[in-house]
Formats: C-alpha cells, structure tokens, sequence
C-alpha cells in the first residue's frame, strides 16, 4: 500500500454573512474532514485578540501559520495554514498589486516536519474581480518564482502543493501557466491540478446552489485549487482522490460562500514486495 496525506483548501468567506454563526459550521467541517493540511483565505484576525486561524487550530489540535497583514478599523484579512505536523517554518510573499509594487494579498509558505522529510505547502489568495486576469498572471509567475527559488531539489524530494482561492477557472491563463498548457514562467515548474486527475464532475466552488450566491453574477465556477508541483518522484504527491466538502449547511448554516477542495496524495513510496 502507498501512505497518503491530506490536503485541503478553502476560503472563509472572512467576517462576511453570518458570521458569528459560520464559525461552528466551519469548525465542524474542519472536523469532519480531518485534513493533515488545510490551506486557508480570508480568515480573519481581531488586533489585540483572537485570531481565526489560531482559535480554529487549538479546536482541532493543530499547529498553525499565518501571513502578516496589516490592521484596518482593528481587523486583518489574511492567509493560514493549518497543520498535524508540528513546527511550520513560514515565509510570506507580498503578490504585486496593479501598479506592480508588492500588494496586501500573499502566498503563504510553509515547511512541515515529517518522520520522512520536510513537506512544503503553500496558501494563496489571488485578485479576484473577473476582469483582473492580466494581474492574476504577475501574481502567479511571483508565486512559481517562490516555488522554484524554495523548494527542495524536485528529483528527489516530495513535491510542493499550492492550495488557494486563485480565482481563476481550469481554462484561464493562470492556470494554463501552472499546468504547462502554456510555456511556464519557472523552467522545469509545472504543477498537476488535483481535481483534473482524480476529482469527478465540474468540482464548481463558485456554485448558484450555494445561498450565499443566489444574485452572483457568473456562479457555476471551479475557482478554487489544489496543485502539486512536477517534476516529483514517482509516485509521491500523485491525486488518487478529490472531492468537494462544505457544500451541506450544517445546523442549517451554510459555512461558507465557497466549497472546500480536498485532495488524497500519494506521500510514502509503496513498500517493496508488498500486494
């Protein structure tokens, strides 16, 4: 048999909606889910008190690690993840923003212990008007420059897996760029999208079913990804699952205006000589 880690990615929905009442929602899908590894956008933080991250990981018994951002009208708006294995070593790139200077949305670099090597994640968070595409490009080739100036050598090591709000569907010229349907912005980088190998259906995380997005005006969107990073060693970080979660309300709450993405991952080689 292969070992497998578990990945997820979701966005909060920050202190959006119900709020105060989400929070129980999202706790138990976290809970049910029971991920080794959840990337996360728009949590949120309270300056001189709690943090959404935090609070989220002493619920569930994990480590966590979060972006810096700064303080408005005493609120933050950033980046997490969370994390069975301990000791998260973080780093945070600032993506640019529309005149190309470092802006207030990042990627989330993160590098967890493990008995059998380091396993690197990263969160991210990209523009999200849909017209934005050009600047969702700059902010994806910043992301890959991060990879590639990071990662551990990719002949030899498990890959990096990206999880994030990219909004941007499978089709757009960012994901093109990640997937290689287009000339990669890093040599040698390209990135396997989750779902396209092991997810069934469209895998919307946009969706009209949400009620959260019953005026939006483009729903039906796969906005959300998780990404593995190749080259990689056969056959570690290969999908042999993806599903969506968070989709159900629970005690009649919806958790979020976005679905979660959630992933298997091959992580250990298969053991020699074994069915």
């Amino acid at each position: 048999m292969m070992g497998g880690m578990r990945v997820m990615t979701w966005n909060l929905w920050w202190r959006f909606g119900p709020w105060e009442a989400r929070q129980a929602a999202i706790l138990a899908v976290l809970r049910e889910v029971d991920a080794d590894v959840v990337c996360l956008q728009e949590v949120f933080a309270e300056e001189g008190g709690g943090h959404q991250a935090e609070l989220l990981a002493d619920a569930l018994g994990l480590h966590h690690a979060a972006a810096p951002q700064p303080f408005r009208n005493g609120l933050a708006f950033t980046t997490a993840v969370l994390s069975r294995r301990p000791a998260p070593t973080a780093a945070t790139l600032a993506l640019p923003g529309a005149d190309g200077q470092p802006g207030h949305r990042h990627a989330l670099w993160c590098e967890l212990r493990s008995p059998s090597g380091p396993r690197q994640v990263v969160s991210t968070h990209l523009e999200y008007p849909f017209d934005r595409s050009a600047l969702r490009v700059a902010q994806v080739r910043a992301l890959c420059r991060l990879v590639a100036e990071r990662r551990a050598n990719p002949e030899h090591s498990y890959p990096v897996v990206v999880g994030g709000d990219l909004n941007a569907t499978p089709d757009s010229d960012e994901l093109r760029l990640l997937t290689g349907r287009t000339q990669p912005p890093e040599p040698g980088l390209v990135f396997t999208d989750a779902w396209e190998v092991a997810g069934e259906g469209p895998g919307w995380t946009w969706d009209a079913a949400n009620p959260y997005l019953a005026e939006t005006a483009w729903p039906r969107r796969r906005l959300d990804h998780l990404l593995v990073s190749w080259p990689r060693p056969k056959p570690l970080g290969n999908p042999v699952r993806c599903w969506l979660a968070g989709v159900a309300p629970v005690d009649g709450v919806q958790p979020s205006d976005h679905f979660a993405v959630v992933a298997e991952l091959v992580e250990h080689d298969p053991v020699e000589g074994a069915d």
